[in-house]
């Protein structure tokens, strides 16, 4: 489990087909290899992966073709930063949410409007999550834990969310460096989609 507080920004470093559905990304990161071990969890822009090797500057970790399909990790090249996260220990202060690391979709930037002191963006997402997003709600966007600012309409044609984001979330994060179009990925919030699931399954029997 993580809390969607990013740690460091990595820099892949490497990426190699391990199969013709497989992946190897390499990933520089010391900051957060000082205890890791084989089988570690650590989420890169919000995608949970298993730690395979690892040396003191890098770690390296499988991609699976599912994965890649769902997320933006299919689209990065050498070279590229990714916001790097290892899982929660149990004595660390919960700063954000609960985050699976189990991304659901993407979408990407639609809107930026830069201000002295913040900066909001408004970002697509598809249909389907939309019923999980509340103004003031959670959301994670590329392991971020953010605050939703602003939702559609619930009869919109093309579905939106707004975010405020302060210089240091800039600074620290990959979306310091975000433009219009650029593909994020998304995971909503977990108790938002067990409370849906458990209403899909309620009757009115009785009522």
């Amino acid at each position: 489990m993580f809390t969607g507080i990013i740690q460091t920004r990595g820099t892949i470093t490497d990426i190699a087909e391990t199969s013709h559905d497989t992946l190897a990304l390499t990933i520089r990161a010391p900051k957060v290899l000082t205890d890791v071990s084989r089988g570690d969890s650590i989420a890169i822009d919000g995608v949970c992966l298993t730690v395979t090797e690892f040396t003191a500057e890098t770690f390296t970790a499988d991609v699976m073709v599912q994965t890649l399909n769902l997320t933006s990790l299919g689209t990065k090249a050498v070279g590229d930063e990714v916001n790097v996260e290892p899982a929660m220990a149990v004595t660390d202060r919960f700063g954000g949410h609960i985050v699976q690391g189990h991304v659901e979709a993407v979408g990407s930037v639609v809107e930026i409007e830069a201000d002295e002191k913040w900066t909001r963006m408004r970002l697509s997402l598809p249909a389907h999550l939309a019923p999980y997003l509340i103004d003031q709600g959670s959301i994670t966007v590329d392991g971020i834990s953010l605050t939703v600012a602003g939702v559609s309409a619930q009869d919109a044609v093309e579905h939106y969310f707004d975010i405020f984001l302060i210089p240091e979330t800039l600074e620290a994060t990959t979306l310091g460096n975000a433009e219009v179009g650029t593909v994020v990925n998304l995971e909503t919030d977990l108790l938002a989609r067990h409370l849906a699931r458990m209403i899909q399954f309620q009757t009115n029997e009785g009522k």
